[in-house]
């Protein structure tokens, strides 16, 4: 019904344009190329196009189309962004689409820039001129580093509709809440010297050994606290991940520094858990005036808790078969969430293939997504004739 690119071409020249999201400059790219790219095809269809520079990026760009007027309506999300690739551990290029034994492979096909064809592909049957409410499709930059494009997005409160499926790999399960994703820095300055006169310096190691046994502990009280049976995982966990202190065995260590995370149950607000951290280190840092210093690694993702609105829910669990999961990965959800709507979590592909060597999703996914997006565009943006 629509001007829309086949399927198995919008996948090739999704994966063809790169845009992978990296903290180190070197790896970092662009994702103009893919955004320009949707915008085309989106357009031709009849969208309007929103294409923003996303601030304190890289040159990243987020895009929005919107198709019909009115007020709620569906929003289908999605980062365009993928993570880097491990040179020689593929089998084909990353950047080619390459289809074997029913399986699609490329860097993005499963994680996530794919879930855009599928979109494509549902839109070339849904009678679009015939929408009662709007009908969002948004890409955001840098999902899988800072997430600065999601919110950037929420930050300015473009569009209000009533629900929101961001189309992550969940095996077509809809997720309706996840943890969130914290990461500090724990940095100790002692007084360097000769270990043969320890009175003479401070050692850092020591300082941070005292410091770490607060963090246990508050390690415990909050997997005693915030708990929540809905997940594999039930409680919210804390890992110390590195510690790197000291030069030489005969020396007063002078610096210590630890890098911790901090995965949050819903119920458990990243303010406070921060507060909770500074609380057991701040005795510490009375004794040693000056010495500890704690700093975020990056942005929190806070943890995500549907709203329990059952409409979306429902409909999910119609569509789908399942009934609504969570997970211990994080997503743009939270951010999603702010605009307003009722969001899941809910796309094609495992996110067992994510991040790994020869990525790939299955064709089988194919038919029944596309039916998913058709039936939720029905039932949320086109009333049924009376």
């Amino acid at each position: 019904m629509h001007k829309t690119p086949s399927f198995l071409e919008a996948y090739r020249r999704i994966i063809a344009a790169p845009s992978i999201s990296a903290f180190e400059p070197a790896m970092d790219q662009s994702n103009r190329q893919i955004i320009e790219l949707l915008g085309n095809w989106l357009s031709d269809i009849g969208f309007n196009i929103t294409i923003q520079s996303v601030p304190g990026t890289r040159n990243k760009f987020n895009l929005l189309a919107r198709l019909g007027g009115g007020t709620g309506g569906l929003l289908l999300a999605g980062h365009s962004d993928t993570v880097p690739f491990d040179e020689g551990r593929w089998q084909s290029d990353p950047f080619t689409l390459t289809e074997r034994d029913n399986r699609l492979y490329g860097l993005g096909t499963c994680d996530m820039k794919g879930f855009f064809a599928f979109i494509l592909e549902a839109l070339g049957s849904v009678p679009l001129d015939k929408l009662q409410h709007p009908l969002y499709i948004l890409a955001t930059a840098d999902e899988e580093t800072s997430m600065a494009g999601a919110r950037f997005f929420a930050q300015q409160q473009l569009i209000h509709p009533k629900m929101a499926i961001i189309g992550e790999p969940t095996q077509l399960r809809p997720i309706y809440k996840h943890k969130g994703h914290m990461a500090h820095t724990l940095s100790v300055t002692g007084k360097a010297g000769h270990s043969s006169d320890p009175d003479k310096g401070v050692n850092a190691i020591e300082i941070m050994v005292e410091a770490i046994a607060e963090l246990l502990k508050l390690k415990q009280a909050l997997a005693n606290q915030y708990q929540d049976a809905a997940f594999s995982v039930p409680k919210t966990t804390m890992n110390l991940g590195h510690i790197h202190g000291g030069d030489g065995e005969n020396r007063i260590c002078g610096h210590c520094h630890l890098n911790f995370d901090l995965r949050a149950v819903p119920g458990l607000s990243d303010q406070e858990a921060i507060a909770r951290i500074d609380e057991v280190l701040a005795p510490l840092q009375q004794r040693y005036p000056g010495r500890i210093t704690r700093e975020a690694m990056y942005e929190t993702v806070p943890a995500f808790g549907s709203r329990q609105q059952t409409a979306l829910l429902d409909l999910a669990e119609a569509f789908t078969g399942f009934k609504p999961d969570s997970a211990n990965y994080c997503t743009e959800a939270p951010f999603i969430s702010e605009l307003g709507c009722d969001t899941l979590v809910l796309g094609p592909g495992s996110i067992e293939q994510a991040h790994q060597p020869d990525e790939y999703i299955s064709l089988d996914y194919v038919e029944p997504t596309v039916r998913l997006l058709q039936n939720m565009i029905n039932q949320v943006c086109i009333r049924p004739a009376t």
